[in-house]
């Protein structure tokens, strides 16, 4: 136990995941911030945690499987697909009756922080396999030790957006973004973009596409639904 723990190569591979998990935590961050911001302050600190747990979690087993994941044809295709909804509902106004909704909720919230940090995090899970070279408890310590700074850095994002709505949009594109990047990542769609519409990745056109997609399809349904709304909310004032 006490050569485990006087290894250098494992204290090595330790401060390279979680520089690793640090530079990469700015999407996770804005994922949590966009799923929270509608709880209440004491189910913001709940779902704070036990997203963030919860991604640790899975992100270790997910790179410990790294190398075979990421060569499963369409994965990243099929991730990409759920990002953009991920994103589009992002940007939808809440329903009424938060009292009665607030358990439920809390619950889509986390699932949300999970869902789409694990997405976004498919083609991040390669560097940190290779930094943990095996060391697998040193890679779910690295990811626990950098939980604090992401919890940080989506409180902060959370306050930017309650003040600046505009940071809301901001973020949404950012998950559309991700998602435009990982169509053409796509081991069963790689080799055919390189080859024919390598102007889709050089000039970042997949990605901006798929951030354009989020935005102007996430404020369509926004407005749609505020109508909706307004329009029941109508309907019960003259009923009752």
């Amino acid at each position: 136990m006490l050569a485990y723990l006087t290894d250098p190569e494992m204290w090595t591979a330790l401060v390279k995941i979680a520089i690793i998990n640090v530079v990469l935590s700015g999407d996770n961050a804005v994922v949590i911030a966009l799923a929270c911001r509608s709880l209440n302050p004491k189910d913001q600190k709940k779902a704070f945690i036990i997203g963030t747990a919860g991604i640790v979690i899975l992100m270790t087993m997910l790179t410990i499987f790294a190398a075979a994941l990421m060569t499963v044809p369409y994965l990243q295709l099929i991730g990409s697909i759920l990002l953009l909804w991920i994103g589009i509902k992002l940007l939808l106004p809440e329903d009424g009756n938060d009292e009665l909704k607030g358990s439920s909720n809390f619950w889509e919230a986390v699932r949300t922080i999970i869902i789409a940090d694990i997405i976004m995090s498919l083609d991040n899970v390669l560097g940190m396999a290779g930094a943990a070279k095996g060391h697998y408890g040193m890679l779910f310590l690295g990811l626990l030790i950098t939980m604090p700074l992401i919890l940080f850095g989506s409180a902060l994002l959370m306050k930017l957006m309650e003040r600046f709505p505009v940071f809301v949009t901001i973020g949404a594109a950012l998950i559309g973004y991700v998602a435009g990047e990982m169509v053409i990542g796509d081991h069963a769609t790689h080799d055919y973009v390189e080859a024919h519409l390598a102007f889709l990745d050089k000039y970042f056109v997949a990605a901006l596409g798929g951030a354009l997609i989020v935005v102007v399809v996430g404020k369509v349904l926004g407005k749609q639904k505020v109508l909706a709304m307004s329009a029941a909310s109508g309907e019960q004032a003259r009923q009752s």
